[in-house]
């Protein structure tokens, strides 16, 4: 299997040191196996029962913690009813294991013995635990300012942890210094992350029998949003559903260049003075793979809205007075619901991605 540049379209082989092209763009995968359903690991509750549709990897390279097959569970805010998937409840809390468990298995059975990433927390957690599971050795660069409880976890699964200061970006620059040395598991520039995220929309499909009517992310870098589109692009090639839902990004007011673009039609990405977020995991200013995000939303017919930091405590209240207690990065597509109002049908069929444990980060104000 190839990848291939998003953006000149050279194609180099998968096992390539590089984490992006010469040119600068972000590397794709080549091909995707076809989805076909009987070729479902029904006996599996977790991702792996798409292994077939997954890129080759041997059984005893496969390092899993039995992400995946999260539940469905009726939710609503502002009289709205949705469907909210709770990714929350991954082994490592966040939806992140959806990637980290194909792109770990890949480097084990590539025979890498030490990697580096770059994470406001999440991404690392899980990287960092699923190379402890492959005996891995990982190095985490994240912003210094990262949520305590997650560079807590970070540190017991024996990652090497080093906080750098200054906005996220930097923690980017680090990582990508030193992948000189090692690879650079990057959750953002390999491909086999979305390899991952995109068996999220064939579980949407394997438990409501369809797929939804609109789609609801939280979207700092997307790659479940993309991932997602990728799954229901392959469902919908095989024949398996109609169409495909409408995909809707939601931004924080602060930290919003999708929300620019799709407001203002622009060609390029935006500088963004950034304004404080507590919604962490979505605090990037210059997402890589915004074309591919821009042109996943408006080929479905979706749209991009921003929330207000008053949204997102609002929403994270409100699912925590259904039982759902999420951090307020996972809130913010429940925030997002009021803006989206005016796209809803009646008996459309809404679902949200609830992203990431509350117990990640710090309690209810």
């Amino acid at each position: 299997m190839n990848v291939r540049c998003a953006d000149c379209g050279q194609l180099f082989s998968l096992t390539t040191r590089l984490w992006r092209c010469e040119c600068g763009g972000v590397f794709e995968l080549s091909e995707r196996p076809p989805f076909n359903k009987d070729k479902i690991d029904t006996k599996a509750s977790t991702l792996w029962r798409y292994r077939a549709m997954l890129p080759a990897i041997q059984p005893e390279n496969i390092i899993s913690l039995g992400e995946g097959w999260t539940p469905i569970v009726p939710a609503q805010a502002y009289g709205i009813s949705c469907l909210a998937k709770l990714e929350f409840l991954a082994p490592t809390g966040s939806f992140k294991d959806r990637g980290t468990t194909v792109l770990v298995s890949f480097l084990k059975e590539l025979g890498v013995t030490e990697v580096v990433e770059d994470s406001s927390g999440n991404a690392a957690a899980s990287l960092a635990a699923y190379c402890a599971r492959a005996q891995i050795r990982c190095k985490i660069f994240v912003p210094a300012q990262a949520s305590p409880a997650k560079l807590a976890q970070i540190r017991i699964y024996g990652a090497e942890l080093c906080p750098i200061e200054g906005p996220r970006e930097n923690s980017s620059l680090a990582a990508q210094q030193a992948a000189q040395q090692a690879y650079y598991a990057s959750h953002v520039y390999n491909p086999l992350i979305l390899a991952g995220t995109k068996t999220f929309a064939y579980e949407v499909w394997e438990q409501l029998g369809r797929a939804p009517d609109h789609l609801v992310f939280p979207v700092g870098h997307g790659t479940l949003l993309l991932g997602a589109y990728l799954g229901f692009c392959d469902l919908l090639e095989a024949q398996l559903i109609e169409r495909l839902p409408k995909l809707h990004a939601v931004q924080s007011e602060g930290y919003a260049p999708l929300y620019r673009i799709y407001r203002e039609n622009l060609t390029e990405l935006p500088q963004i003075v950034p304004q404080p977020t507590i919604a962490e995991g979505i605090r990037i200013l210059r997402p890589v793979r915004w074309r591919a995000m821009m042109s996943a939303i408006r080929e479905t017919g979706g749209s991009v809205v921003t929330v207000s930091e008053s949204e997102i405590l609002a929403a994270q209240r409100e699912l925590a007075h259904q039982g759902l207690y999420v951090e307020p990065t996972a809130a913010v597509p429940i925030a997002g619901l009021q803006s989206l109002m005016a796209v809803f049908q009646t008996n459309d069929q809404i679902l949200a991605p609830l992203t990431g444990s509350g117990l990640k980060a710090l309690a209810l104000p």
